[in-house]
């Protein structure tokens, strides 16, 4: 049997209210949330929480999220992060994934709180994030 070369890293789930989805998963699921990120550039907030077994779920929110929602769907889950071990294999991957004809999205570059990662469509056209 061949050894995967990824895990999950984590998923990323749109919200209305991060502070109030945020003390949702803490109170109900024993969540620990990590720093709060705030870009403002990109006017984006986010937690990473941290769950017992070891996942993680990212919640984001942005302005104007709920009016985007009603017109594009794209409200709640939002992308699924695989971790594949190194930056090196970051690149290869995306690469890999670009010449087959999958779409990039962004990256591979680091985020400004430090993730280095590559965001690309699946054929279904779920944001697939590839990171350390």
């Amino acid at each position: 049997m061949r050894k995967s070369m990824a895990y999950l890293n984590h998923i990323g789930l749109y919200v209305a209210n991060l502070e109030e989805a945020r003390h949702f998963f803490e109170k109900y699921f024993e969540a620990t949330a990590g720093e709060k990120y705030h870009n403002p550039r990109k006017l984006f907030s986010s937690y990473l929480l941290s769950f017992e077994g070891g996942a993680r779920l990212e919640i984001m929110t942005r302005p104007g999220l709920s009016a985007m929602a009603e017109r594009s769907g794209n409200y709640g889950y939002a992308h699924i992060s695989l971790s594949v071990g190194s930056r090196e294999k970051v690149d290869a991957v995306t690469m890999r994934l670009t010449d087959d004809g999958y779409r990039l999205l962004d990256g591979p570059r680091t985020t400004g709180d430090g993730f280095y990662e590559s965001a690309v469509l699946d054929g279904e056209g779920n944001v697939i994030e590839i990171t350390v």
